[in-house]
């Protein structure tokens, strides 16, 4: 009798063993055969990664506690990590300007775009177009914006469409309005040419940009 006893004991160990086995095999193989984790390599550099990143931009931008500008940008990144923090439009800009009782002074626009936080300027490259109040016309391929000393300046070919003429040069220094600006080096002014009929039906001559003022 004590060895049934004895062998129904030793059934139930073994039994309870299987068990055990059974039910820890597949959570082993489980772990053993799963997905395993990757070690993901970081930014070597963080000041070339942008530290927030915006799309389809429409924002309002004060000076002196005024609002004086409107920025409309298909992206804009931030480089908050870099050596000199700056702002990047890598897909275009439009600003306008606003004088103290909200008219508009100034539009500015370009291809491409970047902002030195700390320095206050902005640089605006490829197709760049300004119109100002006077409806004058400025076209080049870069504009330097300083708005510490609030002045517009370049040192690139400039092409200006004014009412009565075209004039165009290499670097120029203009005001914030771009009402009054001064063309270093002027190579050619072209007065446009108007039919002898009323005004009211006058047709201006066009002048043509030169393609290598538009190119980088």
């Amino acid at each position: 009798m004590a060895k049934k006893e004895n062998t129904d004991r030793w059934f139930i160990s073994i039994s309870r063993l299987w068990v055990v086995a059974f039910v820890a095999f597949p959570l082993l193989w489980s772990a053993c055969s799963g997905p395993k984790n990757e070690v993901v390599k970081g930014f070597e550099d963080a000041a070339e990664v942008p530290t927030l990143r915006t799309l389809d931009v429409m924002t309002l931008i004060s000076d002196s506690g005024v609002t004086r500008y409107r920025i409309n940008a298909p992206e804009w990144l931030m480089y908050e990590n870099a050596q000199e923090p700056y702002w990047y439009f890598p897909r275009g800009l439009h600003v306008e300007k606003f004088d103290s009782v909200f008219a508009t002074e100034a539009l500015i626009q370009g291809d491409t775009a970047i902002y030195f936080k700390n320095k206050q300027l902005w640089r605006l490259d490829r197709n760049v177009r300004i119109e100002n109040t006077k409806e004058e016309v400025f076209l080049t391929s870069q504009i330097f914006w300083d708005q510490r000393k609030r002045e517009i300046y370049s040192d690139s070919f400039i092409h200006i469409e004014t009412p009565d003429e075209v004039i165009e040069g290499y670097g120029f220094t203009s005001n914030e309005q771009m009402t009054r600006y001064k063309i270093r080096r002027t190579s050619g002014i072209f007065p446009i040419k108007r039919d002898s009929v009323p005004p009211d039906s006058a047709k201006v001559d066009s002048v043509a940009v030169p393609k290598q003022a538009i190119k980088p």
